[in-house]
């Protein structure tokens, strides 16, 4: 079992065993992030749905980022990554219900340059009720180890926020 499989492991079984509910929200990652929670048995449960949103655009109209933020900082901004995991949570909303959890991947898996920044640029973000946190990231590499790197980034702070206590809902 692949590390990124056992993170993705442990975070259904924790989500299973609160009985709470994650949406994803991807850019460069491209779905590899929701294929990766969604190939374990049982995912179903706690999974609700994923969004790629790769141009700008549908990250404002799909998922509710600020086009003002788009326009002026581009996508590659922890600002977005935020809002892109936040609207997830509210978008793939079970009934009036929305996902416990968000999470989001937005960056530069290269080439090329992107908004000015260079390949390996990533930020990635968990949004959870009274609660949010975004990360940057800095990597190296070819196109797909960025893209894959990223998704390993966006598990270990799941499991990190689920585990270290940092989203404690009420029960």
């Amino acid at each position: 079992m692949s590390p990124e499989a056992g993170l993705a492991a442990r975070i259904i079984r924790s989500l299973t065993e609160r009985g709470r509910t994650i949406a994803v929200a991807e850019s460069l990652t491209g779905g590899l992030l929701v294929a990766e929670l969604i190939s374990l048995p049982g995912a179903s449960k706690v999974v609700l749905g994923g969004i790629v949103a790769y141009q700008s655009e549908l990250k404002a109209d799909l998922l509710g980022v600020d086009s003002k933020i788009l326009e002026s900082k581009g996508a590659i901004d922890p600002d977005v990554a935020l809002q892109m995991a936040d609207g997830v949570r509210f978008r793939l909303a079970v009934g009036s219900k929305p996902a416990d959890l968000g999470i989001s991947t937005t960056g530069v898996a290269g080439p090329d340059l992107q908004d000015g920044h260079p390949p390996g640029t990533v930020y990635i973000a968990v949004s959870a009720e009274g609660s949010s946190q975004v990360r940057r990231l800095g990597l190296e590499g070819s196109r797909d180890q960025i893209r894959t790197e990223t998704v390993g980034a966006a598990l270990s702070l799941l499991a990190e926020t689920l585990e270290l206590g940092t989203w404690n809902p009420a029960e």
